[in-house]
């Protein structure tokens, strides 16, 4: 039986004095500022181009809570980027900016691809430190399994459910 001498249960009163060491800056006023702007334009925006039904679902879905846990937050941010980038290719585009019938529309399509880029790069960004973050994770609590077939099953379902993610992403 392995020792328990030294550790504490990890309580929110354990987690909070131990994240006082570590006190964070307060978002800029530019933060507010600048959402208030982005919000405004969005509504000026919808004013003058109603949205269709996905993009009503997507405005929703913007306007909803954000998830009170950090994972889940990650995931809530990696499913928004991968539809930005979906309606960010080209055929997705409206049929005036596909013809590129002007300077100033050419412009623009740059400036979406431009875009574009930039989210494809936060995705895989956000893609690898989730996957190094469930590695540690596992890594942990392989530490506290017992080095027997519980621990063996437990890794092979990991690999199993890795295949199968693989899978369906081909």
């Amino acid at each position: 039986m392995a020792s328990t001498g030294g550790l504490v249960p990890i309580t929110r009163a354990f987690l909070a004095s131990y994240y006082e060491k570590y006190p964070f800056d307060p978002l800029p006023d530019d933060v507010s500022r600048l959402s208030s702007q982005i919000r405004s334009f969005m509504q000026d925006l919808i004013q003058g181009f109603p949205p269709t039904q996905g993009e009503s679902l997507l405005i929703q879905e913007a306007d909803s809570q954000p998830p009170h846990k950090m994972d889940e937050n990650m995931w809530k941010n990696r499913e928004h980027i991968e539809e930005i980038l979906f309606l960010l290719e080209r055929p997705h585009w409206p049929s005036a900016l596909q013809q590129s019938s002007t300077a100033e529309v050419a412009e623009f399509a740059t400036s979406l691809g431009q875009l574009k880029d930039k989210f494809q790069a936060t995705l895989r960004i956000l893609e690898s430190f989730q996957s190094r973050n469930s590695e540690r994770v596992f890594n942990t609590v392989m530490t506290y399994m017992p080095q027997d077939f519980r621990g063996t099953l437990i890794r092979q379902l990991k690999e199993r459910s890795e295949r199968n993610k693989q899978a369906e992403n081909k």
